[in-house]
């Protein structure tokens, strides 16, 4: 079974501030005109270094009036609102340097980052929220696009300057309730996704120094949908899908319990919009990742993992693939989960998606969304990975059954019928040795072309055509030579099969 990086970071979330253009407005007026005045009251400052100095220079001064007036008047608010305000002005202002990435040297060496790191534990929360925005806006991935090294230099200076800390330990104190801190939250983890963008050791960073895993456990648990929910499925993908370190970590703070908990709102209903449907995926995509460990696998059987997939799989609803892809992890070198699938009956589950059964019952294209049906070739790539992925779930059950009454029910599966299962079988193994075989030909066209390719993407390409899934089936369930003629082939299977 491969792991393959599913997530896609090439188009930020955007929070959803969007306002209808027919609200208030007369389709009559003259929109030059509006051009005209808004372009009249504001003025493009060219940012350069000088400007830069400026603007930090009236950030300072004005951050240090709203300290001093905090120390001499603590219990009048009235006092010191107007410094607050102004601050708030200033860190508005800041924002411009967004469009000058190049500068983030000199804004790090200005020593100024420290300060604005700070401004995260301010008593007035809508400075901390005001801090928050600034961060996201310097560190979003239009801005930082082809400014790598500044980008570099940014983020060091935010982390060493304990950022991801005080972004969290913010987080905690922010209420969803309120649109203005609701907007925060998904800020900050649009803030975290942008550092760990640019410095990818910030994923186990944040980690290990802050409760983040545990604020992201808490807020997939909550049963209603949100927007906030979705980015938290999102951003805990993420954290997980390429540390070890982080997979154990939530393994230990029982991970693994409350992502099956929160999948299994879904066991026998269907996302009610797109975005839903999205958190869905990152949820069986965090639990993916978990099954990674071993002693995360221990923990999805203990937890009833296993029969819960089987029932999402009879359920027959969106997750339906993706319980597939989560029975694929945990039972892939972990025999224990092999025998508890064959113990609780999954086997007549599988083997109907095996022969393709329950994947034409479960997804009517004339009903379901999220396979339209002017996209024939994403239809198809849909049924390609589900078929990928039960042979695999296959060649996993074989791999972990190697004796005893148990490899007995599996082998009985391939003879009923009139041994339809073995039909089937030499149906998707001569399909894939002709899609390998078709590759290896174009690949060797290519150097025939002296066109360049190393070696390790042309394994790539093989593995994509369907030499992976052919390996699999070698491996565990076969133990052919490239037969090419289906008889013979079967004559051959079958003698295998009997053999075993």
């Amino acid at each position: 079974m491969e792991v393959s990086n599913t997530r896609n970071h090439s188009s930020k979330r955007k929070h959803d501030d969007t306002v209808s253009s027919s609200n208030g407005f007369n389709n009559n007026v003259d929109l030059s005109l509006l051009e005209a005045i808004e372009k009249s009251q504001n003025t493009i400052e060219v940012v350069d270094n000088r400007t830069l100095k400026k603007l930090v220079l009236s950030f300072e001064r004005r951050l240090k009036e709203n300290i001093e007036a905090r120390l001499k008047y603590p219990n009048q608010p009235d006092r010191f609102a107007d410094s607050e305000l102004e601050l708030h002005e200033e860190l508005h202002k800041l924002k411009v340097l967004a469009g000058a990435p190049e500068l983030y040297p000199d804004l790090v060496n200005l020593n100024v980052v420290p300060s604005i790191v700070d401004l995260l534990n301010h008593d007035n929360t809508d400075i901390a929220i005001d801090v928050v925005q600034l961060i996201q806006d310097l560190t979003d991935e239009d801005v930082l696009d082809e400014n790598d090294e500044p980008a570099r230099v940014l983020v060091d200076a935010l982390v060493d300057n304990s950022v991801l800390e005080l972004l969290v330990q913010n987080l905690h104190r922010l209420s969803e309730s309120d649109p203005d801190e609701n907007a925060a939250v998904y800020n900050t983890l649009a803030s975290i996704e942008n550092l760990i963008e640019v410095k990818p050791g910030v994923a186990e960073l944040v980690c290990e120094k802050t409760k983040l895993l545990k604020w992201l456990l808490g807020k997939i648990k909550v049963r209603e949908f949100d927007g906030n929910k979705q980015y938290a499925s999102e951003i805990l993908a993420i954290l997980l899908q390429s540390s070890t370190a982080n997979q154990k970590k939530l393994g230990q703070m029982n991970g693994v319990d409350v992502v099956l908990q929160a999948v299994a709102m879904y066991k026998s209903k269907d996302p009610k919009s797109s975005d839903e449907e999205e958190m869905v995926e990152n949820l069986f995509d965090c639990l993916c990742c978990l099954l990674m460990p071993l002693e995360n696998k221990e923990r999805f059987v203990k937890a009833e993992g296993v029969e819960l997939m089987i029932i999402i799989m009879k359920q027959k609803k969106l997750a339906y693939a993706s319980a597939i892809r989560a029975l694929d992890f945990a039972m892939t070198n972990y025999p224990p989960a092999c025998e508890r699938f064959v113990d609780v009956l999954g086997l007549k589950t599988a083997f109907a998606a095996f022969m393709g059964k329950a994947s034409n019952t479960a997804f009517n294209l004339q009903e379901l969304h999220y396979i339209p049906i002017s996209k024939k070739n994403k239809k198809e790539r849909y049924q390609e990975e589900l078929e990928e992925r039960i042979v695999s779930l296959v060649a996993s059950l074989f791999g972990g059954i190697l004796r005893g009454s148990r490899r007995e029910r599996l082998l009985s599966k391939f003879v009923e019928n009139e041994c339809e299962k073995i039909d089937r079988l030499m149906e998707l193994y001569i399909r894939y040795s002709d899609r390998v075989k078709a590759e290896t030909e174009r690949l060797d066209q290519i150097k025939l072309d002296d066109l360049e390719m190393d070696e390790d993407e042309k394994y790539n390409r093989k593995l994509e055509s369907g030499l992976y899934t052919l390996q699999e089936y070698h491996d565990n369930i076969g133990d052919l030579d490239g037969p090419e003629e289906k008889e013979r082939a079967q004559t051959k299977i079958q003698k295998f099969l009997m053999a075993l």
